[in-house]
């Protein structure tokens, strides 16, 4: 198995890219290893010492270094447990995640269209994501996960790209904020 690596706009974020499915579809972010016992990869990753995060995207597994980490030991260690985890034959995750609630809001079904179609996919190319939380009183609230948690650059990409977008095809929308 060769594992591609990419930097990200983060520098305490790495992008490992396995060339296979990760989870397919979909994404789940682990913040630290008591939440990631329903997935033996991020658990193995967290055994890790100098990993902070664990993403999941659908193709790629973007890792959190902890502060003062170095990347030459922690790259290493990961790009073994990695490789380790598909050998195994194990799932990446031991159950479905929880199932998405559906709105009967047009707005929100129109911000979540967006965010899926325009947004996603490019925050994901450089190993992160972001998900709506809620939409209350004209200020969309959402998560930025993986690389674009922490990131120097998510709060220009937040404003400038994701809120100038959402105001232009729903003009209910006043501002775009990133939610904790």
């Amino acid at each position: 198995m060769f594992i591609q690596t990419e930097t990200t706009p983060n520098p305490n974020t790495l992008k490992f890219l396995p060339g296979q499915d990760v989870l397919g579809v979909g994404a789940v972010e682990f913040t630290d290893a008591a939440k990631a016992g329903n997935s033996p990869l991020a658990t193995a990753l967290f055994a890790i010492d100098g990993v902070a995060g664990v993403f999941l995207g659908g193709d790629f597994v973007t890792i959190s270094k902890a502060d003062g980490g170095d990347w030459s030991t922690v790259k290493t260690q990961v790009l073994a447990a990695i490789m380790d985890h598909y050998a195994s034959g194990k799932p990446v995750l031991l159950q479905s995640g929880e199932a998405e609630a559906t709105d009967s809001d047009p707005i929100i079904v129109k911000i979540k269209e967006l965010l899926d179609t325009r947004v996603r996919p490019s925050v994901a190319q450089d190993g992160g994501d972001i998900t709506f939380d809620r939409f209350e009183d004209g200020v969309v609230y959402l998560h930025m996960k993986g690389s674009c948690a922490g990131c120097p650059s998510s709060t220009a990409t937040l404003k400038h790209g994701v809120e100038n977008m959402l105001k232009y095809y729903i003009p209910e929308i006043q501002r775009v904020e990133s939610s904790m």
